[in-house]
């Protein structure tokens, strides 16, 4: 997980097998610090959450990540299925301390 891109894919060949290109992306990374901002459906709030944060961390690539939500108020305005500040503030804080293993700022936000 550690090495280069191009590092990973030599040893894997090497070993027989075929790499699969992926990568993870996130709206801004300035100074260590990771920000996404998560207008859209729930699942992809849980995976800024407990993968590409904690992927961007482990790689030693930030030191924070920061998750912009929606607050209630505002996700009643908007489509169905849009996850909000307070629920998934809720479901990290319900995880217990640790989990996710990255530091976070979850910030809410309304109109």
């Amino acid at each position: 997980m550690t090495l280069p891109p191009d590092e990973q894919k030599r040893e894997i060949e090497e070993m027989g097998f075929s790499p699969i290109f992926s990568y993870n992306q996130t709206d801004f990374v300035k100074e260590r610090v990771a920000i996404e901002v998560q207008f859209g459906k729930y699942p992809f709030v849980a995976y800024d959450l407990f993968v590409k944060h904690l992927a961007f961390f482990v790689g030693d690539k930030i030191d924070v990540g920061i998750e912009i939500l929606p607050m209630k108020s505002l996700q009643s305005q908007m489509s169905s299925g849009v996850a909000y500040y307070e629920g998934k503030l809720y479901n990290v804080i319900r995880q217990g301390r640790g989990v996710p293993a990255v530091p976070l700022v979850i910030i809410g936000i309304d109109v």
